[in-house]
């Protein structure tokens, strides 16, 4: 079946707007469930979740998939600037603007997130009732501890705690936040991650071909992110239904603190759980992570669902 798709400009606090895709089948004619996604850290809908919202669309779901600020065609300064808690009352904004669309049943809202995003999909759940459905994919539950093995010894943290107190400085006498790079495996050159999997996986989707992506974010972005602990939020989401898929090998969204957080979880609860690291769930185990996330929907979202 194809899809109609449509660009949207959603009006966000500041006065920017977020770019968003409305995907939708074309044989719709009552108002239908709606599935709300987002990215990752320093993610783009192209980079491995736009075909998420495709297959959701598919299943016959509206789906909206936006770009956080500062990144892609969304406004915001400076630019690849990564604020958790912007990032989540913008997606309410998201919600509250997908809820007025035609053809959408405000009341049949359900809310998928991966990874950075996988976090803030479990602060959401647990404080917005509009929400009727969740999937959190290879979440974030605590910066702090992801922190801490990224940077396991005492004097690469004071390394990394003397950058933030200088860049602090020189934002205090003026200057722009400084960058450094997303991704590389050179220890010489600093960067938020020196994962090899990820430069595998940011070669499958080289979003700077868009010409909206230098691989580069704001060094500010890794202190709020190790200070951003959503998992806290996960024994608030009960009674909305809520799917955790992890990686059995992740170690970027490492794959104990995800079961210890699902442990403390409440009913309606699954787990669903594939073999590979925390790339894998957009291209190897998609069929996996994807189907798992639209039967989800399907259950609680669809007519005879009865959450």
């Amino acid at each position: 079946m194809a899809l109609e798709r449509e660009e949207h400009w959603i009006p966000a606090e500041g006065g920017i707007a977020l770019h968003a895709r409305v995907l939708r089948r074309a044989d719709l004619t009552a108002p239908a469930p709606a599935i709300t996604v987002a990215h990752g850290f320093a993610g783009l809908a192209e980079g491995g979740l736009l075909h998420y919202a495709e297959r959701f669309a598919e299943a016959g779901f509206v789906s909206i998939i936006h770009d956080h600020r500062s990144f892609g065609l969304s406004g915001g300064w400076p630019r690849q600037d990564i604020d958790p808690w912007r990032q989540i009352l913008d997606w309410r904004r998201v919600i509250t603007y997908l809820q007025d669309l035609p053809g959408v049943d405000p009341d049949r809202i359900g809310l998928f997130g991966s990874s950075y995003a996988g976090g803030h999909a479990l602060v959401l759940a647990g404080s917005d009732r509009r929400i009727k459905a969740v999937v959190a994919q290879v979440p974030t539950i605590s910066g702090y501890e992801q922190g801490k093995r990224r940077n396991p010894s005492a004097e690469a943290t004071q390394q990394l705690q003397d950058r933030f107190n200088a860049d602090e400085r020189a934002q205090m006498r003026g200057a722009e936040p400084d960058r450094q790079l997303l991704v590389t495996t050179d220890p010489n050159v600093p960067s938020v991650y020196k994962d090899p999997e990820m430069v595998t996986y940011e070669n499958q989707f080289p979003l700077g071909e868009l010409g909206r992506f230098d691989h580069k974010v704001t060094l500010r972005s890794t202190l709020k992110a190790q200070m951003y602990d959503p998992g806290v939020w996960i024994d608030r989401i009960a009674p909305t239904p809520l799917l955790m898929i992890v990686a059995t090998g992740d170690t970027m969204t490492p794959t104990d603190i995800a079961l210890a957080a699902y442990e403390r979880a409440g009913e309606p609860k699954k787990l669903i759980t594939y073999d590979g690291g925390h790339f894998g769930a957009y291209v190897d185990h998609f069929d996996e992570t994807g189907g798992g996330a639209t039967n989800w929907f399907i259950q609680h979202l669809t007519p005879a669902a009865t959450h």
